[in-house]
């Protein structure tokens, strides 16, 4: 290969490897069609990697010209064991996929086109991108926002379900999902509504779908937020509908819990409470570090310290994980436990840490392969407190001494 002059235009500007189905975008510049596909749906990207532009639409252009000419190439250097590109398979007929939608929008034919569709899309990626350019987003969100309505007919049940499936399977590219946002928040009230009311499948997908979009809203729309979706969001961590929804949803909250009206808001929901008991039975080392992560969050405020305080087992439990769980989980164990020491240390809370163990797991963080960060809290906490528990038996006195407050 290396003693082949190359064309440097039959080079994927991404993967500098021959384009084996070149295509060109609405920016002009073509790019091969796997690679750019990659980019743009499974990267969530909206630009030409080269040029920046944002791209108008997906729907790419194929470089039939080109790729004749490196099939040509291809066949002129077969003797330095170049194998010929072979002609890309069609995809789909885009004019079916249209029928198929507008079948999916008349009550009588919706599940039998639905199916189809689901059965087109899981044929192969390019499918999916096809389906997306023929507008298939916007007829699947139609579908889910009208079916919402009669979620206790049976039929827009399954319809729901069927649809959220392949709204899923499709995996939007950023600009398709901007188009679902951009909807005066019918499609995400509608999302919320299916947590409350949907079946356990669709309340899976919601959860799904609404992580998806969240990744490509403005953080003004997420400061925005209305509390029933914070109160729905909490109701499917109780109801641990499915293990992937589970960590989604945790996920979204870590997301979401960054501003402090959304904190206020999760608590409000109950979340902390949900998530002291989700805590005590946990038992997957990834759950339980967001678990430690979002309650570091709500620990935060003060109605998130009330509510971690009002639970008998909620400093018992967050010091029982840590050195337990993870590196990133003990962090956020022990910065929960200094957010109760700093702002919420009443000499109740003082006796009950100690009581529960509290200084001891501090002494071990302290003396353990543990971040720099989580020793130095561990470190605040002793000496913000040491008259009190001077005359702890469990801290050994060389070390106390060290953090004696005069």
């Amino acid at each position: 290969m290396d003693e082949i002059n190359i064309p440097s235009y039959f080079l994927c500007p991404i993967s500098l490897e021959i384009m084996r189905d070149p295509v060109t975008l609405s920016t002009g510049i073509t790019y091969d069609r796997e690679n750019i596909e990659k980019w743009v749906f499974s990267g969530k990207n909206d630009t030409c990697p080269l040029t920046k532009q944002v791209l108008v639409d997906t729907d790419f252009i194929p470089n039939h010209t080109l790729r004749r000419l490196i099939q040509a190439w291809c066949t002129l250097n077969a003797s330095y064991g170049i194998e010929r590109i072979p002609t890309p398979k069609p995809l789909v007929d885009k004019a079916e996929i249209i029928k198929l939608m507008d079948n999916a929008m008349k009550s009588k034919s919706q599940m039998k086109s639905l199916r189809k569709l689901m059965e087109i899309a899981l044929e192969s990626d390019r499918n999916k991108r096809c389906m997306e350019n023929a507008g298939i987003v916007e007829c699947l969100a139609s579908i889910i926002t009208t079916n919402n309505s009669k979620l206790t007919i049976e039929d827009g049940v399954a319809s729901n379900d069927e649809a959220m499936s392949i709204l899923y399977c499709l995996q939007p590219s950023v600009v398709a999902l901007k188009t679902l946002i951009g909807k005066n928040g019918e499609f995400l009230e509608s999302l919320v509504q299916i947590l409350c009311h949907g079946s356990y499948q669709s309340r899976a997908y919601a959860i799904l779908l609404l992580r998806m979009i969240f990744e490509v809203t403005d953080p003004i729309h997420l400061t925005s937020l209305k509390s029933e979706f914070f109160i729905r969001v909490v109701q499917a961590l109780r109801d641990h509908i499915s293990q992937h929804s589970f960590k989604v949803s945790l996920q979204i909250l870590i997301e979401i819990c960054q501003w402090r009206r959304n904190r206020i808001k999760t608590v409000k929901a109950g979340a902390v409470s949900v998530l002291i008991e989700l805590l005590l039975g946990a038992n997957d080392m990834r759950s339980t570090e967001m678990i430690l992560v979002v309650l570091d969050q709500l620990c935060a405020c003060v109605e998130g310290r009330a509510q971690l305080l009002n639970h008998g087992a909620g400093i018992a439990i967050v010091s029982k994980k840590i050195l337990r769980v993870s590196r990133v989980g003990s962090e956020s164990a022990v910065q929960i436990l200094s957010s109760i020491s700093k702002f919420s240390a009443t000499s109740s809370v003082l006796q009950e840490m100690l009581q529960v163990g509290v200084l001891s797991k501090l002494c071990l963080v302290l003396q353990l392969d543990c971040t720099m960060k989580t020793k130095e809290k561990a470190r605040e906490i002793l000496k913000l407190h040491s008259r009190v528990w001077k005359n702890c038996a469990c801290i050994p006195p060389d070390l106390f001494s060290s953090y004696h407050s005069s």
